[in-house]
């Protein structure tokens, strides 16, 4: 297997560089195939190094400038390329690593990400997506809030990237895809919606599309992509998230009420314990900014160092998996199909 270099943003996250240097050692010692670059303050990340088992010899890129959380996106591109997070990303666009991954500014990610790799050719917007647990199996799902606003064109291509992603980390062979929407009805939605639905359904695609999805069919399994709009993706992101919180603290309490819900939790320990490692963010952090000529990987910024590998991860197996050419063939393909139907309804 060939080297995979990755470059990360060592100054990203609340706890910053411990863990992002935690985190590549955890992987490391998965993948001993990976090589890193942090990106940072040479000074913060000298002692972590010095105390990792497999890192001691890892490439640090110094940089006297950190994104902060906090801050809005065009103050994060006015510092530049002080940054950690420039820094880590130039590298991806120099071509001396594969891929990058950062915990920092979300914001700030795509818009430097953006900036310095550029989309692919035809990709009118960029997305995020990630994989959701569900009552079957992981779903990806895009975009998660990059794009609030989106057309018929932006959905399509969604598809066609987010189709991509699952069978690279997935290895799923033709992954079947679904619109989300407020009904799973032919009539119902918006008119790009069910444009976007005509342009996947049609066999020259050669997509698994399988037609509209409402909210609750997402946790179901019953799709391998799920495609919306960056503010309803994010909204039901989020509120899967705070769903799965609830019903954590709620058999918490639950087990704790008396004598006999202790023994029933002791009883129960080994499949609560299967069901909090399903519902773990850690195993399901990484998001990926599709779209972009490099991979970009988000992790959330307050992960700890077995989210932080999980991220590391997901940047290796697309780096491995040829993701990059599998999307850029999917867009060429089938660029002459979605514009033959755009231009029929424009012209209708």
């Amino acid at each position: 297997m060939s080297t995979t270099r990755l470059a990360l943003d060592a100054m990203g996250g609340d706890n910053a560089p411990a863990i992002v240097i935690k985190g590549a050692d955890v992987a490391k010692a998965k993948n001993p195939d990976l090589e890193f670059v942090f990106v940072g303050d040479s000074e913060r990340i000298k002692p972590y190094l010095s105390r990792s088992i497999h890192l001691k010899n890892a490439t640090i890129i110094h940089a006297d400038e950190k994104v902060e959380s906090d801050e809005n996106v065009s103050q994060a591109v006015r510092k530049g390329k002080e940054t950690s997070m420039w820094k880590a990303i130039a590298e991806v666009k120099a071509g001396t690593c594969d891929a990058v991954v950062s915990a920092g500014n979300t914001g700030a990610l795509m818009a430097i990400s953006k900036l310095q790799l550029r989309p692919m050719d035809g990709v009118k917007r960029p997305a995020i997506a990630t994989f959701l647990p569900t009552a079957k199996r992981q779903v990806c799902m895009l975009d998660l809030g990059a794009n609030i606003e989106c057309d018929t064109e932006n959905l399509v291509q969604f598809a066609i990237m987010g189709a991509a992603f699952s069978r690279s980390i997935l290895d799923v062979k033709d992954p079947s895809i679904g619109l989300l929407n407020v009904g799973e009805e032919d009539q119902k939605g918006h008119e790009y919606l069910r444009d976007a639905a005509d342009i996947l359904a049609n066999p020259e695609f050669g997509m698994n599309y399988q037609g509209f999805v409402e909210g609750t069919d997402i946790t179901k399994g019953e799709m391998d992509v799920v495609v919306t709009d960056g503010f309803t993706g994010n909204v039901a992101l989020k509120t899967a998230e705070g769903t799965a919180m609830l019903i954590t603290d709620l058999l918490k309490t639950a087990f704790k009420e008396s004598v006999l819900t202790k023994i029933a939790y002791l009883l129960a320990r080994a499949a609560m314990k299967r069901m909090r490692s399903r519902l773990d963010p850690r195993v399901h952090n990484g998001a990926v900014f599709l779209g972009l000529n490099g991979i970009a990987v988000k992790s959330h910024g307050g992960t700890d160092e077995i989210g932080y590998a999980n991220a590391i991860k997901v940047a290796a197996d697309l780096v491995e998996h040829g993701f990059m050419p599998d999307v850029q063939n999917a867009l060429r393909r089938f660029a002459s199909v979605s514009e033959t139907q755009l231009v029929s309804k424009e012209e209708a």
